[in-house]
């Protein structure tokens, strides 16, 4: 076997990084489910209290995050796909590339992958991202969101922990 093919079988071999890129399957399959669902289901700003700090409330994000650009256009559509498609690559090759039993980045790239893919998925087709989740508290609401934020939120969480006790346990 050459160096190239080793090195595929390699990256290929590592059942760690299968079982992340499934993590990211299932939280693609999950939101876009739960955003059809809430699509189905609510109606474009009407809010559906769920409890006394919880609405489902169907939003249409045109932006990126926080409705980031929203109103600029319609151009920043494909900026964010590319941007999310580069990313999206940039993680993949990162998490096959992961030593077997480095876990938390792994999972942490499984979230993130996928939660990046679902709002892409979004994008593409609708040329916007489906929101619906809307957290309050007393007048003051949090920016409306979905699964796959949720997933990038936790992933980045997790990514940022890692470098912090990677950090604590360099300086000890």
């Amino acid at each position: 076997m050459n160096m190239q093919s080793r090195k595929l079988h390699n990256l290929v071999a590592n059942k760690w990084a299968m079982a992340w890129l499934l993590l990211s399957v299932v939280i693609i399959a999950l939101d876009l489910w739960t955003k059809n669902l809430a699509t189905e289901s609510l109606t474009l700003y009407r809010p559906v209290e769920v409890t006394s700090w919880l609405n489902m409330t169907l939003a249409h994000n045109y932006g990126a995050a926080f409705s980031f650009l929203s109103d600029a256009g319609g151009w920043q559509r494909w900026l964010f796909t590319i941007l999310a498609s580069i990313v999206t690559v940039v993680l993949i090759v990162w998490l096959l590339r992961l030593p077997k039993y480095d876990i938390r980045t792994g999972a942490a790239l499984g979230l993130i992958i996928g939660g990046a893919i679902g709002n892409l998925v979004d994008r593409i087709t609708l040329g916007y991202v489906v929101d619906f989740i809307d957290v309050y508290y007393q007048g003051w609401h949090w920016p409306a969101f979905n699964i796959a934020d949720s997933a990038i939120t936790c992933g980045v969480t997790l990514l940022l922990i890692d470098g912090f006790l990677d950090w604590r346990a360099d300086k000890e």
